[in-house]
């Protein structure tokens, strides 16, 4: 099975990198979910949470206060001003 590759960063550390089934994150135009063969997209990030669903079924939550999301061939990258795990 395809997996994300995902890396969560903020502008001073890597807060997570991973492999993941699933990604969902707030944007300024909604809640967005990303699954393995998502189309290429760049979007503006929400003050939110990014919940990241791992390969066991595991759950990841970081906080993310505003920044963009990416996504191209299974690589989601979520870039934040601040950023920390929950």
């Amino acid at each position: 099975m395809t997996q994300l590759l995902v890396s969560v960063v903020s502008a001073d550390q890597e807060v997570w990198s991973g492999e993941a089934t699933m990604l969902v994150a707030r944007t300024v135009e909604g809640e967005i979910g990303i699954l393995p063969g998502h189309e290429p997209l760049l979007a503006i990030l929400a003050r939110g949470e990014v919940r990241v669903t791992l390969p066991g079924g595991e759950k990841i939550t970081a906080n993310a206060d505003d920044g963009f999301l990416s996504v191209e061939n299974n690589i989601v990258q979520v870039v934040a001003r601040r950023a920390g795990l929950v």
